[in-house]
């Protein structure tokens, strides 16, 4: 096996020669300096590249002449990430398709690539937003809609209007449209004039219905009743745990209009897996109760009291058991120190998906909720880079 320097498009990677198999990220450093960065290798060579260039007047598939005002910004420092072919127990989970892992200092986080696409480098050396933004110093009380719907509990919502593909996020179990994920990604999206949507589930804010009576059909009907009647165009749905479940059942129904997925702490299948595992008198204890206790240190009582009856439903809505016909770019972040839902989850999505376009981006420090500034961060990045290669094709 032998190795070499690696240099295109301003992307630096060290390149085995070998077949087809799983792809390991090896560090190579990267030295970057405000406007051309500096390139240093293990060898000791240097090698610059110029910012990528920004073409200001991209179209996405069908669109005429849509204007995308994007302007170059500095680079995060101190990226490392490289590649080497190997063959392992991590090739084998993967399915011997091509896969590459890589280490990013500036986020402490690894990332896993499923496919043949070339953005994996790029998104590790990623530049801050093009339009400086923030996140909200306090949660402002905003005014919201509703969405009627004939014989269904209304649903409350929030849009911002603005460039295609409008962005929409789908939240986790029970959390609201106002959490820190949703307001930093609507501060985002009108830095760069995207439209957005967050919303809540009906039972769940200020919508209306009762949670006791939710279930994961209920809310994937939420889901697409948003795509349908509120959404304009293609979208790009955020998925933050069992929202992540949500958002693949969404991309399956409504292929033609959701043209990418982020999932945060993607929880496929998750409870229903977490229920399974328990002893079984504890499950019949549940059973008997009409509820289980689902322990959380993100609760203010300590766990989350589910139904029973919502974890019965949830088992006709497992993805994992099989291929999920999902064929549009994916990518899937995961804190590694995620003591719901494991890391290994969003592992198996990718390896599920049939999209050959699939990223997983593990934090190495981050939790389930991966709501810290780096968190957000990672998030807003990946999203932006999403709009960057979208905006790209051409018919």
């Amino acid at each position: 096996m032998s190795f070499r320097p690696y240099v295109n498009g301003g992307n630096t990677e060290s390149r085995a020669q070998s077949g087809n198999q799983l792809v390991y990220f090896m560090p190579i450093t990267i030295k970057l300096e405000n406007g051309p960065a500096a390139n240093e290798c293990q060898e000791g060579r240097e090698l610059t590249y110029p910012h990528r260039p920004r073409d200001l007047n991209r179209r996405l598939p069908g669109q005429q002449n849509s204007a995308c005002p994007r302007t170059a910004h500095a680079q995060p420092r101190n990226c490392v990430y490289g590649a080497v072919r190997g063959a392992g127990a991590a090739g084998k989970m993967a399915g011997g398709g091509l896969a590459a892992c890589g280490f990013s200092r500036s986020w402490g986080g690894i990332v896993v690539s499923f496919g043949p696409h070339h953005g994996l480098s790029a998104l590790l050396t990623r530049k801050p937003q093009r339009v400086p933004w923030r996140l909200p110093a306090c949660r402002q009380k905003t005014s919201f809609s509703f969405l009627n719907r004939p014989d269904l509990p209304k649903l409350a919502y929030k849009r911002l209007k603005g460039k295609s593909p409008g962005i929409i996020f789908i939240p986790g179990y029970i959390s609201n449209m106002n959490g820190t994920k949703a307001l930093a990604i609507e501060e985002f999206c009108k830095s760069l004039g995207h439209a957005y949507i967050r919303f809540d589930y009906s039972g769940v804010g200020n919508s209306e219905g009762n949670l006791e009576e939710s279930t994961v059909g209920k809310w994937r009907k939420d889901i697409l009743s948003i795509i349908d009647d509120i959404a304009v165009g293609p979208q790009i749905l955020v998925g933050s745990s069992l929202g992540g479940w949500l958002m693949l059942h969404a991309a399956v129904a409504r292929p033609e209009k959701v043209i990418a997925l982020v999932g945060v702490a993607t929880a496929a299948d998750a409870l229903v897996t977490q229920f399974n595992q328990l002893p079984v008198e504890i499950k019949k204890e549940a059973e008997i109760k009409g509820t289980w206790a689902l322990p959380s240190k993100y609760h203010e009582d300590g766990f989350y009291r589910i139904q029973y009856s919502f974890i019965k439903e949830a088992e006709h809505h497992c993805l994992l058991h099989s291929r999920i016909p999902v064929h549009c770019p994916v990518r899937l972040l995961h804190g590694m120190k995620d003591d719901i839902v494991p890391w290994q989850t969003s592992m198996q999505v990718a390896d599920r998906v049939l999209s050959t376009d699939v990223d997983v981006i593990l934090r190495k420090d981050s939790d389930h909720r991966m709501k810290e500034k780096a968190d957000i961060q990672l998030l807003t990045y990946t999203i932006d880079d999403l709009i960057d290669k979208l905006s790209t094709i051409v018919n």
